[in-house]
């Protein structure tokens, strides 16, 4: 499937634990597979697969489970550059995370298509049900909001 490593970003953004995002994308594999026959319906496929995975996820977010998730950052590593750079981007990347998963739910996903996943505004409308002009106000308010409390943060040394 040309798209999984798409949903499993999706999903990982939305579970944060790589284990259940690991899952997640799994699951909704295993259900395209079985419905592949009336998959020949859908202009697109991999919009399908998206938002599979979108309602997926927040339904086992809702669900008993999710108090069972963990919490794991472990999936950013670099190598080559001195400790002290390697720290300040840890903290970086740590804190965008942070101010994203602070972000409504919304704003989240949109985010993530557009500047993760690389979706044009009319792919992310037709995947989240919404209007193109609505993806852009939630995509800018999103990148403000990111961009306000990183300043914020780096003006004042804490968040």
């Amino acid at each position: 499937m040309p798209f999984r490593d798409k949903l499993f970003r999706l999903a990982k953004r939305l579970l944060v634990s790589k284990e259940e995002a690991e899952d997640a994308t799994q699951e909704v594999i295993l259900k395209l597979w079985s419905k592949k026959q009336s998959m020949a319906n859908y202009k697109s496929v991999e919009a399908f697969a998206m938002t599979m995975t979108k309602n997926f996820c927040l339904d086992r977010l809702k669900s008993k489970q999710a108090s069972n998730l963990k919490l794991v950052h472990s999936n950013y590593q670099e190598k080559g550059s001195e400790l002290q750079s390697q720290i300040e981007a840890k903290d970086s990347v740590s804190w965008v995370e942070k101010i994203i998963e602070s972000l409504p739910e919304q704003q989240k996903l949109v985010l993530q298509l557009r500047d993760v996943e690389e979706y044009d505004l009319s792919e992310i409308g037709e995947m989240l049900q919404m209007q193109p002009t609505a993806v852009r106000v939630a995509l800018s308010r999103a990148r403000k909001t990111v961009r306000e409390k990183l300043v914020q943060k780096h003006s004042y040394g804490i968040g």
